[in-house]
């Protein structure tokens, strides 16, 4: 029996609204659960920056979104208390990429995610660093976000707020050691145009900050 155009176009909007409900629903629990598992509580938010920034670098480029939605929500899982070491020897040869790649899939799995867009996912992961050579547009888009987090005011209050709770950063001084060579080795990283752009600003806003702290510190140690 014919279908009748009417009843073909009701038919394709019930099915667009219900893969929209479909994919809010699993976007809506990967926000949760890592919204319960950051910790500290100041892990959450770079997530959602991440993602917003990733969009915003792509454009008008086609990507997957939702593959780079899941890779910007659980990148960094491996770096929340409770999933990292609590042992310090062992947390200064962590890998946190590592883990969140090894834990990803099944966490994506329960959650309602793709089963088919998990492997896209866990390379995005792999490949987020700066360090990385991504294989993906949804890989270079994510990289080039994570490090534009990594300049600018932003980048600031995350480093800043790490002193005494990571390895890395003991004192003042290694912050703004750390933040110096972030902006001095991450710009010219950045694969994308619109990436490069939105660099800029976060770049001098960095290094007015870093002239800014010397100055006040008066070479007095941190």
């Amino acid at each position: 029996m014919a279908v009748s155009p009417i009843a073909f176009r009701i038919f394709h909007v019930k099915f667009i609204l219900a893969a929209r409900m479909k994919r809010s629903h699993f976007r809506q629990r990967i926000v949760e659960y890592i919204r319960a598992e950051a910790r500290p509580p100041d892990k959450f938010s770079h997530q959602a920056r991440l993602y917003a920034l990733a969009r915003q670098i792509a454009g008008r480029r086609r990507y997957d979104d939702d593959v780079v939605f899941a890779a910007a929500w659980l990148h960094d899982l491996g770096v929340f208390v409770g999933h990292r070491p609590e042992d310090l020897k062992l947390l200064a040869s962590w890998d946190n990429v590592a883990y969140a790649m090894a834990k990803a899939p099944a966490i994506l799995q329960r959650l309602g995610f793709h089963s088919k867009k998990i492997a896209a996912v866990v390379e995005a992961i792999r490949t987020h660093q700066p360090a990385a050579k991504p294989t993906t547009f949804e890989g270079v888009v994510l990289r080039d976000a994570d490090i534009l987090e990594q300049l600018g005011a932003v980048a600031v209050l995350r480093t800043v707020s790490k002193v005494g709770r990571d390895t890395r950063f003991v004192r003042f001084s290694d912050a703004l050691a750390g933040l110096r060579r972030s902006v001095e080795s991450l710009p010219g990283q950045l694969k994308l145009p619109a990436a490069r752009r939105l660099a800029k600003p976060r770049v001098e806003a960095l290094q007015r900050f870093l002239k800014s702290a010397e100055r006040e510190a008066g070479g007095i140690e941190w």
